[in-house]
């Protein structure tokens, strides 16, 4: 018998393993990618707002300038960057800390998530001390 003749030759048991090992890795190459595409929009989201919470506390805080201000402000920032359904939960209070009252601007929001059954809700949270009470 000849070399490679025959039913145990070495070529003929892996044809056509190529085209599986593509789409076996080609697969979990793509997830790989759409999770890091997944956690870059959430983080993005979650900037967002926590940065819009902060500008409308400072903003609510000032002296010369009531706490809706400061709400309205947030929800202001939120719209421009995200859009009006981001920002349906905003409120506002003044609470004490350290014995100094501090504004505080609570942001809560739903995050659309593919892989986590759906929305999740987000709690974000700035503050600034009041300057009036200083």
């Amino acid at each position: 018998m000849r070399p490679g003749a025959g039913a145990h030759a070495p070529g003929r048991a892996s044809r056509g393993s190529a085209v599986v090992d593509f789409v076996l890795v080609g697969s979990l190459v793509v997830l790989m990618f759409v999770a890091l595409l997944q956690l870059a929009l959430a983080l993005h989201v979650r900037n967002i707002l926590a940065d819009s919470a902060t500008a409308g506390a400072r903003h609510g805080a000032l002296q010369g300038t009531s706490y809706d201000d400061g709400v309205a402000r947030a929800e202001e920032l939120i719209d421009a960057a995200l859009g009006a359904a981001y920002s349906r939960q905003v409120t506002g209070s003044v609470v004490d800390a350290a014995g100094y009252p501090v504004f505080e601007v609570r942001v809560r929001a739903t995050v659309p998530l593919v892989w986590l059954l759906g929305p999740q809700l987000m709690e974000v949270r700035g503050r600034a001390v009041v300057e009036e009470g200083l």
